[in-house]
């Protein structure tokens, strides 16, 4: 989501056709309410009939595997006392996020791909956009955070316990959750100023910032300025921050003389770096591409993969590498868990 933005705000900065700030057209001023009475139209994929239908299945088999892994995640880690630890404390933070994110999307997207009929209402696009813009935000300070986790866990292992305590570790993950919701209510209500003069037809199956600026039809300057530096701020920040802990960390892991120590190492962090590099790699691959090459239905589709996708790689992955999360899993599913609680 972020990566369009930023995209989008480099673009269009260099191609606005400058008008007065804050002047709107006088037909614009009749017509700026028009589209909060109608609502949106999200065209989505309505020009390929045909392939709503596999995208129907296809959302909402990942929407079921989000549901049920990441519900997982979080009971696990609530039950099962060895994995009372910051790793997997974040870990759950990362499963619920990922569950509240793409409820966020995906009812309405399958609703989009049912039928015909396409529209929003103004009310459901402006939570939708408040929640998912807050959500994706946090995800990008709440994996950077992960990454300062396992730094700490593999380069002081004597000295974990007491910089990662509890306290810590709840301040981190309020902070991450109120960055996100700052940003999204800065920068949604920002956006959302803006008249659109009753245009209300957007060329996606989601609500995002970009969409609602080709709408607009007064100057956008300092919403793209706004954009591109928060843009900046949650997608080349955090995961700088992650390459350079994984620095330290890989240096670290090949000073281990222990090659068992050195495999469970390497398997708790390749577990949050899998993650990080999937999530990442398809913004950044957006955020990388010219504009003159830049299709309209390819941006749609990589949006679908990391919507609806990658909330399913926490529980995916984290199981095939983690032995503990296995034993939890095990332990759930032959009723084990719950009786160790009672």
């Amino acid at each position: 989501m972020h990566a369009v933005i930023l995209r989008s705000a480099v673009s269009n900065v260099s191609g606005l056709t400058p008008l007065t700030a804050g002047t709107v057209p006088s037909r614009g001023m009749e017509k700026a309410n028009e589209s909060s009475l109608m609502g949106f139209v999200l065209l989505g994929f309505s020009d390929h009939p045909r392939l709503e239908a596999v995208l129907f299945i296809f959302v909402f088999f990942f929407y079921l595997l989000t549901l049920v892994g990441n519900f997982t995640i979080i009971i696990i880690s609530y039950l099962d006392p060895p994995l009372h630890t910051p790793m997997y404390f974040f870990l759950s933070n990362l499963s619920l996020l990922d569950l509240c994110f793409t409820t966020s999307l995906a009812p309405q997207t399958l609703v989009n791909l049912q039928g015909p009929e396409k529209t929003i209402t103004y009310g459901d696009y402006v939570l939708q956009l408040y929640i998912s813009l807050a959500l994706g935000s946090t995800k990008c300070i709440l994996l950077a955070v992960m990454a300062l986790d396992r730094y700490v866990a593999v380069c002081k292992p004597l000295l974990y316990v007491v910089i990662m305590n509890p306290w810590l570790c709840q301040q981190l993950a309020t902070i991450s959750w109120l960055s996100g919701l700052a940003n999204s209510l800065i920068h949604a209500t920002f956006t959302l100023q803006l008249p659109f003069c009753g245009k209300h037809r957007l060329d996606h199956f989601i609500c995002e910032v970009p969409a609602l600026l080709k709408l607009a039809c007064v100057d956008t300057t300092t919403n793209e300025l706004v954009l591109f530096v928060v843009s900046v701020l949650f997608l080349l920040l955090p995961p700088t921050f992650i390459l350079i802990s994984y620095g330290f960390i890989t240096q670290a892991v090949l000073r281990i003389q222990s090659v068992e120590a050195r495999r469970k190492a390497f398997s708790t962090c390749s577990s949050h770096l899998t993650v990080v590099i999937i999530f990442y790699g398809t913004i950044i691959y957006m955020y990388l591409q010219p504009s003159s090459s830049y299709a309209q239905d390819q941006g749609k589709f990589i949006s679908l993969f990391y919507t609806m996708v990658t909330p399913t790689l926490n529980p995916m992955i984290y199981p095939l590498r983690n032995k503990d999360v296995k034993e939890s899993v095990k332990k759930l599913l032959s009723g084990k868990l719950c009786s160790l609680w009672t």
